[in-house]
């Protein structure tokens, strides 16, 4: 390592939509290095899609948020770390027995039976927006890119109507990244607070939602405890829901910059899974989160990485690695198309848009088919949908936050 200072991580994107330019020299030239926190601290940074794996696979390394070395990246994700955990901070056994009280919710299966439920979403929502009239620009953020996954997810949890606009604001004070460690903590222990009530009004009256499930199957036998219940509803309210936001603006503009892709899923919707799972690889909406911390001494691509040192996998940079996918700069819609139906038949599934291993994101099938209906219905719906601003107005997340678009003037 040498008496050098390590780089300080988190790398800042050189353009607004761009991975940071360090990843790639990374790759090259170190892929195992070390880099320095907010806090003065120095994790190993991993950026090769091989090595990624190895670490999101490895059961030497753990999850939890509370041993000593684990990589937070911000104050606030210091102070959260000190929280009941969900299950996506624990280790086995905990992180399977938890995760398997979910899991049957976001099967596939499970999943289509939603289908229309989301699609009768986002048609109210377009149509909302249409009704209103396209001759004046409107924020396709706060008009439809937020509330689709949020209502959506509220549905599921059984969160009464009435109160999906309040918990939409607080989940955007806590997720947007602009508001201060005592803002973000104060949303989340009100939206904790709500589901906390909501656990216990279901826990007298059960309905056919997700959180009365938790109660009837988990709380009242005793399985979990009613902290718990309140903990994995939360994590199902949060996780995932900003870089939904993000994604769905994204997919927007990206199709705006290659506006030859954009004529290709107009002329054929049924393109739109392997256009979802192109955008999933080009934006990795959630790049900080892959964190793990060494139990014990481990070896990684001839790098002794010590016990309780902090390792970050870069799961943005594993999905623009060169020897996994051809080109990784350039979006194309085609991608995982087969080579006979004119793609570059590579694997969707090495996209780490949903991270890897164990942890894979229990909800990939929801947002999936979330995406997968916004974009066959968005450019059908609206096929004069543009922008309302030059594209260099757009206002993006700051360059050292995951990527994502705060505002989005459109017309249609």
């Amino acid at each position: 390592m040498g008496s050098t200072t390590p780089p300080n991580f988190p790398f800042a994107r050189p353009q607004a939509w761009d991975p940071p330019a360090e990843y790639k020299k990374l790759r090259t030239n170190q892929p195992v290095s070390r880099v320095t926190l907010w806090d003065g601290s120095t994790p190993w940074l991993v950026v090769k899609h091989k090595d990624v794996i190895s670490v999101l696979t490895d059961d030497r390394l753990s999850k939890q948020r509370t041993r000593p070395g684990f990589p937070e990246m911000s104050a606030g994700g210091k102070e959260a770390a000190k929280n009941k955990p969900t299950f996506v901070d624990m280790d086995p056994p905990d992180h399977m027995r938890q995760r398997s009280m979910v899991e049957p919710l976001f099967t596939t299966e499970a999943v289509d039976k939603l289908r229309p439920h989301i699609q009768s979403t986002v048609d109210h929502l377009l149509d909302a927006m249409i009704d209103g009239g396209g001759e004046r620009p409107v924020d396709l953020v706060g008009k439809f890119a937020l509330p689709v996954p949020s209502y959506i997810i509220y549905g599921i949890l059984g969160v009464p109507f009435e109160d999906l606009a309040f918990l939409t604001q607080q989940n955007a004070i806590r997720s947007n990244g602009s508001a201060t460690a005592t803002e973000a903590s104060t949303a989340s222990s009100t939206l904790l607070d709500y589901i906390g009530n909501l656990v216990n009004e279901r826990s007298k009256t059960p309905k056919n939602d997700l959180i009365s499930k938790l109660v009837t199957e988990q709380v009242l036998p005793r399985h979990i405890v009613h902290s718990d219940a309140v903990q994995i509803a939360f994590l199902m309210l949060v996780a995932g829901n900003a870089t939904m936001v993000n994604m769905i603006n994204l997919g927007v503009v990206t199709l705006f910059q290659n506006p030859e892709q954009l004529a290709k899923l107009k002329k054929d919707p049924s393109l739109v899974a392997i256009f979802v799972s192109e955008l999933c690889r080009y934006h990795t909406g959630s790049a900080m989160a892959t964190r793990r911390v060494a139990k014990v001494d481990i070896e990684l691509d001839g790098h002794t990485i010590k016990a309780g040192e902090g390792i970050i996998a870069a799961t943005q940079s594993a999905s623009r690695d060169e020897d996994v996918f051809s080109e990784p700069e350039t979006f194309d819609i085609l991608r995982f198309a087969s080579k006979e139906e004119g793609g570059r038949g590579e694997d969707w599934y090495k996209a780490m848009g949903y991270g890897w291993g164990e942890h894979r994101c229990v909800a990939e099938p929801l947002a999936r088919a979330e995406l997968e209906i916004v974009f066959a219905t968005i450019f059908q719906k609206m096929p004069n949908l543009r922008l309302a601003i030059p594209f260099d107005e757009i206002k993006w997340t700051p360059p050292k936050k995951d990527v994502g678009i705060t505002e989005l003037p459109v017309l249609f």
